[in-house]
């Protein structure tokens, strides 16, 4: 695959490279809208109104489940402590998780194939990765249930809106559908399988910004989805041409990946005439988390259990970094994981009337762009890091718009072929005008607050 996205596709026609797009569509959907979301889909919408003693009974049955699995046939937890069998479920949650320690991310991916199920057949296991706001790849593993189920929270949240599987989106995420060489529209390819329009997110120069907003206005769409990052750069030029998209055409703007800014919420909600919704996941299949009208994050409790190891603490909230614990992952389960991001829990309940657990915020996705010689604003940079197994850690600082830095904490197994890997990526996503020096360091300095951002720009700093 890697010599078709690399070589084959960038050579191909504009049209050929829809239905590339439309047969890759295609695939995702089968794994994604499976019988199993379809019935998972059903009983959360049902769920999701609680009450909350439901929620809680549904997840100590998924992580006895998950627990009893894992103590059987998954090596790195056969002396994991048995759940507790308390009357109450949401005591049994709590006095279970308490009995496990936490799992660092160093843990995973030093012994990962430690936490492989030996009960599964290698054919049912899908092979992924992870990058994270640390820079750090992670490999992984997970059944066609994970991701399933992990849609099944999505669109629980979609489908609130009037949203159906079938209608037509406009989406700005981190595929790389137009090769980089092109300079003239279009700059999104569409996925007709999905009435997707997939918009790219490196050609966003301010010379091309018109012609985003002409494809946008001649898309069908009926709800918008991305990086918050990029929507709100389309948001912008939909204002500065003084064509917003006309209140009511769209149902709802989602958002995830990234840290949605409040400025940003206000110029995208301005020029799409829609209201946005966020949503808080990990690749993990781990966490999910769903905003409501309150603009307050729910986690999805039957897809995940999320502790807060509190630092802070008031009548209303706690605050401190995030255990997680994935109730849908088979192949490779993660207990009480420290999934590196920070949130702060309500200790009340949320206005909108949803019972179960809430969050006001979570924060650690907080990421800046590269602005380019050229002038492109480039976020989401995370992903260069993706797949680059043989980097600790990395993180890209900008002092200049000329030049950036990418400072690596090397692994052993790094070598030449490990750096040309890297610069390959690097390049595919900030082109060839811009200086790039990698700095080898033994270490990433971390923020006050005991984290590193993947970027630290002080050009390209997330512009109003």
């Amino acid at each position: 695959m890697g010599g078709f996205q690399d070589r084959i596709y960038p050579a191909l026609p504009v049209v050929a490279q829809n239905l590339a797009c439309s047969w890759a569509g295609w695939r995702r959907a089968r794994m994604r809208f499976t019988p199993h979301f379809h019935r998972t889909l059903a009983a959360w919408e049902k769920s999701v109104a609680g009450p909350v003693e439901l929620l809680h009974a549904i997840q100590r049955e998924r992580l006895f489940r998950v627990a009893e699995r894992a103590r059987r046939h998954v090596p790195y937890y056969r002396d994991l402590p048995p759940p507790r069998d308390d009357r109450d479920p949401r005591e049994a949650v709590a006095r279970t998780l308490a009995a496990w320690p936490p799992l660092e991310k160093a843990t995973y991916r030093d012994r990962c194939e430690d936490f492989i199920a030996r009960d599964l057949r290698r054919d049912r296991l899908i092979r992924g990765k992870t990058s994270g706001t640390t820079g750090t790849a992670l490999p992984l593993w997970y059944t066609a249930e994970a991701p399933a189920e992990e849609f099944a929270s999505i669109w629980r949240q979609r489908r609130s809106f009037g949203v159906q599987i079938s209608d037509p989106n406009l989406t700005f995420s981190g595929q790389l559908v137009v090769p980089f060489r092109i300079t003239r529209p279009p700059f999104w390819r569409v996925n007709q399988w999905a009435g997707q329009t997939l918009f790219s997110l490196y050609h966003m120069r301010p010379e091309n910004l018109r012609a985003y907003v002409d494809g946008i206005h001649a898309a069908p769409a009926r709800y918008v989805q991305g990086y918050p990052s990029s929507i709100h750069l389309a948001a912008r030029a939909l204002l500065d041409a003084g064509r917003p998209v006309p209140p009511g055409r769209l149902a709802a703007v989602f958002t995830s990946s990234e840290s949605l800014l409040a400025f940003q919420r206000e110029t995208i909600e301005q020029a799409f005439g829609a209201p946005v919704r966020d949503r808080y996941g990990v690749s993990e299949f781990c966490v999910s988390m769903t905003e409501c009208p309150e603009r307050r994050l729910h986690v999805d409790m039957e897809f995940g259990i999320v502790e807060v190891e509190v630092e802070e603490k008031s009548e209303e909230w706690e605050r401190g970094p995030l255990l997680v614990t994935g109730l849908a992952n088979d192949a490779t389960p993660l207990l009480r994981y420290r999934v590196g991001d920070v949130g702060t829990r309500a200790t009340t309940p949320c206005p909108c009337g949803r019972p179960g657990d809430v969050f006001l915020d979570v924060d650690g996705r907080i990421e800046d762009y590269v602005m380019t010689p050229d002038g492109r604003l480039v976020g989401r940079l995370d992903h260069i890091f993706k797949g680059q197994y043989d980097i600790a850690e990395a993180q890209v600082v900008q002092e200049t718009k000329d030049a950036v830095q990418v400072r690596i904490v090397r692994r052993p197994s790094w070598n030449a072929a490990s750096e040309r890997s890297l610069m390959k990526e690097i390049r595919l996503r900030l082109g060839d005008v811009i200086r790039v020096e990698l700095a080898y360091v033994d270490a990433i300095a971390r923020e006050s607050n005991g984290k590193f951002r993947a970027v630290k720009s002080a050009v390209g700093r997330n512009p109003r």
